[in-house]
């Protein structure tokens, strides 16, 4: 059974992902027999390890790199239904994403999952064909609204409205009045991917589970023809012989590497049983003051659904879904993506964006269940869960919005397997760490301003990043004043947002604060670059960081965002690769570009 935390001990303090907790679980790991190991720090794994504790399940949960550090911190930024997938009548996957954008935002994780309004520009045209388009459209969304449920306090969200052309451009002043006959505005939810990702793995940790970063699984430990647990090497100490972990169950949640899960095991002829594809979706983010509107935009392209959604004081743009099979660990966005959206975008827009309104880039690979569709934007976003070889799962396709089904469906098959009395899965109704006080703290957010003496500007911001954490981070503010100040080149960020991620999110780089405990790394125009030497200051001090180390991080972050800067001017796939691996990983090994290395580790 899992690991039982002692009743005076607060879920926040449980939760700590502490240098000191790393230290303890590394412990664990080389030390214990878990009931269920989870390899992969996305959402998923983060889910699964999340559901596994929960039910009372001894749990530990392995990330090669950073908690999201992968697809699950380069999304849309949406907890979604996904209107595309009502036209390609996959009705069931509407509805249980739907479902799930209700819970996160009314249960789970209220303080991360908010309300964001959309607009659907209906093209100008001849009379029957406005009309014809407004009732095709129409009905697709009031769908929408009733498939989340019309009423109720479940939905989360206000219900869809028709706009006249002069209704949509007064929302959107921005929208070229010639390409338009109005408009339909709805809602989704808006979510920083990563920060829920850190949250999930905070809360299983609160559950007993034992949670480390920097771990990878070089191999899996074998019994006859079963799995019984894993090989791993810590990045963060290299020079370390690799260890053994040994688990009843392992689950393999490892998104767009998931074949090399398979492949890992191909000495004994294990096939794949699934094949995943990746597909590569680009983002641009530009500065608020860009585009004129309240609202988003979803517009269609040749290839895909194009969004622009307001993001604080930026837009994100995106994005693009092509087939990539170059680097995984660090997918580069060419001139040719960039030029894409910008063509796709301008198309609707008064005032054309060009490169120079662009202040971040970022580009993420979508698991994709690879079927006979040979475009990526066809392929399945249904999930599957298959167990290989005895004792492991591998769970791949599905999408952000529906982690929580994609973990409950692999623990419940991980419980089967292992018998006992395991209960039934319960994170429909188990908020995150930060939800619960949420609601009275937001209502209550300028008393809590004044009481600590801060802006109430600075209790909102902490508010929609940590719920009602937000006391511990004022907390230490108050504790060193040093930690009340503006994070150097971004503003919007505190100091103290830095020191707690690394004392209680887990954080061990520079690269890590600045790309998913924040994103500075695509929200400046000098993505995080100015603010690397600050953050390395901070960090410094919480993990003990001498001059060297400091330098190196920061040496290590300029030379991802070069790379990235480069790779952004190449006119391809091939060349965009080739200039965004020239910089080392800092967690000091190469990035996986496909089978051959992964020998090298076996």
């Amino acid at each position: 059974m899992g690991v039982v935390r002692d009743p005076s001990v607060s879920r926040y303090t449980a939760g700590r992902l502490s240098p000191i907790r790393r230290v303890a679980d590394l412990r664990r790991l080389r030390d214990e027999q878990f009931d269920v190991l989870v390899i992969g720090g996305g959402v998923t794994g983060a889910g699964a390890a999340l559901d596994a504790a929960s039910r009372g399940l001894k749990v530990a949960l392995v990330e090669a790199r950073d908690l999201a550090a992968g697809t699950s911190s380069r999304s849309s930024k949406l907890i979604h239904g996904g209107l595309r997938y009502l036209e390609q009548l996959e009705l069931h996957l509407v509805h249980e994403a739907l479902t799930e954008r209700g819970l996160l935002s009314t249960r789970l994780a209220p303080h991360l999952v908010r309300p964001v309004p959309i607009m659907v520009p209906l093209p100008a045209g001849n009379p029957v064909a406005r009309v014809g388009r407004r009732a095709y459209y129409g009905l697709g969304v009031a769908a929408y609204d009733v498939f989340a449920g019309l009423f109720g306090t479940g939905r989360g969200m206000p219900l869809h409205r028709h706009l006249s052309r002069d209704g949509a451009r007064h929302l959107f002043p921005s929208l070229r009045a010639d390409t338009l006959s109005g408009a339909i505005r709805y809602y989704d939810g808006q979510v920083d991917d990563a920060r829920l990702v850190v949250t999930l793995a905070r809360t299983a940790a609160s559950m007993g589970a034992a949670v480390v970063t920097s771990a990878r699984v070089v191999g899996f430990l074998r019994e006859a023809r079963e799995v019984v647990g894993v090989r791993v090497r810590d990045l963060e100490a290299p020079d370390e012989p690799e260890f053994e972990v040994r688990a009843r169950t392992v689950v393999a949640a490892t998104g767009v590497w998931s074949d090399d899960m398979s492949q890992m095991l191909s000495d004994v002829g294990v096939r794949p049983g699934l094949r995943v594809r990746a597909s590569k979706g680009v983002h641009l983010v530009v500065p608020r003051s860009a585009i004129t509107g309240e609202v988003g935009l979803i517009l269609r392209t040749p290839t895909s659904v194009l969004f622009v959604i307001p993001w604080g004081g930026h837009w994100i743009i995106g994005t693009t879904d092509t087939d990539w099979k170059l680097d995984r660990s660090h997918p580069a966005a060419s001139a040719r993506d960039i030029r894409y959206i910008l063509d796709q975008v301008n198309t609707v827009l008064d005032r054309p964006l060009t490169t120079d309104d662009i202040e971040g880039v970022y580009a993420g690979l979508r698991p994709l269940l690879s079927g006979e569709a040979e475009s990526t934007s066809k392929l399945s976003r249904e999930h599957a869960v298959i167990e290989p070889m005895l004792g492991l799962m591998l769970v791949a396709g599905g999408k952000y919005t529906t982690y929580r089904v994609m973990a409950a469906d692999v623990i419940d098959r991980a419980v089967r397997r292992l018998g006992g009395s395991a209960r039934a899965s319960s994170t429909a109704d188990l908020p995150l760490l930060g939800a619960d006080g949420y609601a009275a703290a937001w209502r209550d957010r300028h008393d809590i301003a004044r009481r600590h003496g801060v802006p109430a500007g600075v209790v909102e911001h902490l508010l929609e990043r940590y719920g009602s954490m937000t006391v511990h981070l004022l907390a230490m503010m108050k504790a060193d004043p040093s930690l009340a100040v503006p994070l150097r080149g971004a503003p919007e960020y505190l100091a103290a947002e830095v020191a707690y991620a690394a004392l209680a999110e887990g954080a061990l780089h520079v690269d890590d604060v600045l790309t998913r405990r924040t994103r500075i790394s695509f929200e400046t125009p000098h993505r995080g670059s100015e603010s690397a030497e600050h953050t390395a200051e901070i960090m410094g001090e919480v993990l003990g960081w001498d001059k060297a180390v400091r330098e190196r991080e920061v040496e290590h972050y300029q030379a991802r965002v070069a790379a990235e800067r480069q790779s952004q001017t190449m006119p391809d796939d091939l060349a965009a690769d080739a200039a965004r691996v020239g910089a080392p990983d800092v967690r000091g090994f190469a990035a996986d570009r496909g089978v051959d290395l992964l020998q090298i580790d076996l």
